[in-house]
């Protein structure tokens, strides 16, 4: 479960911004295509974040769907994985645009 190496860098970071006063939230970004599980990070969070400043912070994730461009006809649309035909054309030339982010977007301090 590579959620754990994740969930404590992001205790890691969050700790390294908040120069030593205590975290009461941390809102992340998680893609829908990041291969991070939400849940798997929630469940990591209280554990990894025990004995620091973020202890009995609120942990907000925002799942990110995923886009893409179609590189034939320029179409944009929501995609569930990475190899998925462009809905008007067919091509399979989809690039990405968002999904794949792991992001820690806001930290609420004292």
């Amino acid at each position: 479960m590579h959620e754990l190496a994740i969930t404590r860098n992001i205790v890691e970071i969050c700790e390294s911004h908040a120069k030593g006063r205590r975290v009461l939230s941390v809102r992340l970004a998680v893609g829908e295509l990041s291969g991070v599980v939400p849940e798997a990070v929630e469940f990591c969070f209280e554990a990894c974040s025990r004995d620091t400043l973020l202890e009995g912070a609120r942990l907000l994730i925002d799942r990110m769907p995923a886009r893409a461009r179609c590189r034939g006809c320029t179409t944009e649309q929501s995609v569930a994985s990475y190899y998925e035909p462009c809905d008007s054309c067919g091509s399979y030339g989809l690039e990405l645009l968002a999904g794949t982010e792991l992001l820690i977007k806001e930290l609420e301090v004292e």
